[in-house]
């Protein structure tokens, strides 16, 4: 079933077997590589390690601790949350018993070296034809991604066995030699976890008809082995739950990412519910068998066995987090004609399965079913909707390039650098707003993190940076502010005006500065989006390196926080502050470098005088909103400005002049992979 029967093994995976040996820049690089899946795996073990006994490796436990299996002597269930198979209760005992004379350290360096032969195994599975740079530089990410990935966290975290299945169908498909062997091991990972079952049809409708049979029966003497074993069990786990569901947490449970828990936390419940999820789930398993099959005759067998195992999690009872290995194996897979498409799915892929869920998608309630529901969405998909592109298909290995500007002249040696060329087609709408959010999320993270994680953490430095910022400003004679909060918060129209203009604007209008450009002026687009991106790195590190407290936030100097209200200066907290973001970054002003950053684009890029001034007149009114409601000094704004000035000039540096005069694009637009030719005379 390997890759050899439809495409041929790949060579030099783990090391330079072609000719001429390895260029020297990827040996580095792939020793890179290597060195940081080396952390990200000493990373995983010091904190799983470094954690206190009894918080770490809870699951565990459930062999281990006083009620685990290894030593109850009823029935499996009675002891602390198992939810296996009769036959991984049976089969499992010797491994734990193992792992309980050294305390966990052996489980988890085992369970690290099995997610290392996963990654492998995964690399030297990759459909053919395989590059150079690919073959070489494929095990490293591989295994890179898995130990970044939230499955295998968890895993080592709370001590699973999820990881364990997934290896044994990898080795039957790509290892294994013989159909027999390949059938066997599959049979095991399926006695273990039941919906891996599915595997059995596909082997059948490829035409491995032996390894089919011989996994049916390696399933069915195993359940009966068990059966004969420990009759109760089995029957408590077959029959009166129903092939595992129930056992374990709520089947609504946020952690359970199959149909049937997205189904039970939309309402749905009782035999409704039980028809429904059977109707879909057959569905699901009949459209993701029959792209399997198409992609494994495609010579894409690790995308074959990825949407099968995607399909395997969907139609289960319960697919907890830890379980969900199989998207991220979807990540193989290529979907989009364009070079602008083509990294939309790995992306959304991978940040699915490192990030949490509350990162991609923001709290908001419309949105709840989606993020609530996200990895199984992912899962969905793969199984039964993302067209991924067929080998043969000229857009395989070529996609439609993007269009890149004409080299600009500019007035210093290597600025831009050589290798960074200014793109003019629009990028790919969603992966701009997976990567807006995502980047926003972070940002939001460094911000409370730069006080170290709360308000009241970095409070006596940042009210003594208040202090130097106010003497400063006295010795300026710029120090208004104290004037300006008065007189507005005693006109009750103005206060409100430059309350709501405080609160709503700063997010309104470079959203929608983006948004217009996107559609209309998409290189200047990238030019834009770069140079913000910039300015709030920038402005992240002012955060983290001179956390400062706001004028309303100075307990003797008696500001007025129009905004959020009075404030008690005894709570560590101040009482109505919120706790999700940080109340310290001040320095610089980030309401001002946007809008300041909205009035540049407008200067430069818009046609019309009216536009021009209204895009001069947002960060004026901005400036007086910041200082007014009491949230920055004016030194702030003058930081918010260089911040700007240094985005700008990054950008400048890193990709040249902007695109200026160049023809938009027509990237709607497909070019003829076979022009005609001209006749000669």
């Amino acid at each position: 079933m390997r890759n050899a029967d439809h495409g041929g093994r790949p060579a030099g995976v783990f090391g330079a077997t072609a000719a001429g040996g390895v260029h020297p820049r990827l040996r580095a690089a792939r020793l890179a590589l290597w060195l940081i899946a080396a952390v990200l795996a000493a990373r995983q073990v010091a904190v799983v390690l470094a954690t206190p006994r009894g918080e770490r490796l809870t699951d565990l436990e459930t062999w281990l601790g006083p009620d685990g299996v290894l030593h109850v002597t009823g029935s499996l269930y009675d002891s602390t949350r198992f939810t296996g198979t009769p036959f991984g209760g049976l089969v499992l005992k010797p491994l734990t018993r193992a792992a309980e004379q050294t305390l966990g350290w052996g489980w988890t360096f085992g369970t690290l070296l099995l997610v290392v032969a996963l990654g492998l195994i995964a690399a030297r599975a990759l459909p053919q034809p395989v590059g150079r740079r690919t073959a070489l530089l494929a095990a490293p990410v591989a295994v890179s991604l898995l130990m970044l990935s939230l499955p295998v966290r968890n895993t080592l975290w709370l001590g699973q066995t999820s990881i364990m299945p997934v290896l044994l169908v990898l080795l039957g498909c790509f290892v294994a030699h013989g159909q027999r062997l390949s059938g066997l091991l599959i049979g095991v990972a399926a006695a273990l976890q039941p919906t891996l079952l599915l595997f059995t049809p596909l082997l059948w409708c490829t035409g491995r008809r032996r390894a089919a049979v011989a996994a049916g029966a390696t399933v069915a003497a195993g359940t009966g082995i068990a059966w004969a074993a420990m009759p109760h069990d089995s029957h408590r786990y077959w029959v009166h739950h129903m092939a595992g569901a129930g056992l374990g947490g709520p089947a609504d449970d946020l952690a359970n990412q199959s149909l049937h828990g997205a189904l039970l936390r939309l309402g749905l419940n009782g035999p409704p519910e039980i028809a429904l999820f059977l109707v879909l789930g057959a569905a699901v398993a009949v459209l993701a068998l029959r792209r399997a099959v198409r992609y494994f005759r495609d010579g894409q067998l690790l995308l074959a066995v990825a949407v099968t195992g995607c399909a395997a999690l969907v139609v289960s009872p319960t697919a907890w987090q830890h379980q969900l290995l199989w998207v991220l194996l979807a990540v193989v897979g290529r979907a989009g004609r364009r070079a602008s498409d083509r990294y939309v799915w790995p992306a959304t892929v991978v940040m699915v399965m490192t990030l949490p869920a509350k990162m991609l998608l923001p709290n908001m309630t419309i949105l709840a079913p989606l993020r609530d529901n996200v990895v199984l969405l992912a899962a969905l998909a793969a199984a039964t909707a993302v067209p991924f592109l067929s080998r043969t298909s000229p857009y395989y290995r070529s996609p439609l390039p993007a269009r890149y500007a004409p080299a600009a002249p500019s007035r210093f040696r290597y600025v831009p650098p050589p290798l960074l060329r200014r793109v003019l087609t629009r990028p790919n709408l969603l992966l701009e707003l997976l990567l807006i959010r995502v980047t926003y999320a972070a940002y939001s993270q460094v911000r409370l993190a730069a006080t170290g994680g709360s308000n009241s953490a970095g409070r006596a430095e940042a009210e003594e940076h208040g202090a130097q910022i106010h003497a400063l400003e006295r010795a300026l004679r710029i120090d208004i502010e104290h004037w300006a909060n008065h007189t507005v918060a005693g006109i009750d129209r103005l206060r409100e005006f430059f309350d709501y203009y405080y609160t709503s604007f700063h997010f309104a209008v470079p959203l929608a500065v983006l948004a217009v450009l996107y559609w209309r002026r998409p290189a200047d687009y990238r030019w834009a989006r770069s140079a913000l991106g910039i300015t709030t790195l920038l402005a992240l590190a002012g955060f983290w390196l001179y956390p400062l407290a706001p004028p309303r936030l100075m307990p003797t100097l008696g500001f007025i926080d129009t905004v959020h209200g009075v404030q008690d200066f005894s709570q560590p907290d101040y009482g109505t502050l919120t706790a999700l973001t940080n109340q310290y970054a001040a320095m610089p002003s980030l309401h001002f470098g946007w809008s300041l950053w909205c009035g540049v684009v407008i200067a430069v890029l818009a046609r019309g005088r009216w536009a021009k001034a209204l895009g001069a007149v947002h960060p004026l009114l901005t400036a007086v909103a910041i200082v007014v409601t009491g949230n920055h000094w004016v030194l702030d704004a003058v930081g918010g400005a260089v911040a700007v000035g240094l985005g700008f000039g990054l950008t400048y540096v890193l990709q040249g002049p902007r695109a200026g005069t160049a023809a938009a694009p027509e990237d709607d637009r497909e070019p003829d992979r076979n022009p005609p030719t001209k006749m000669r005379s």
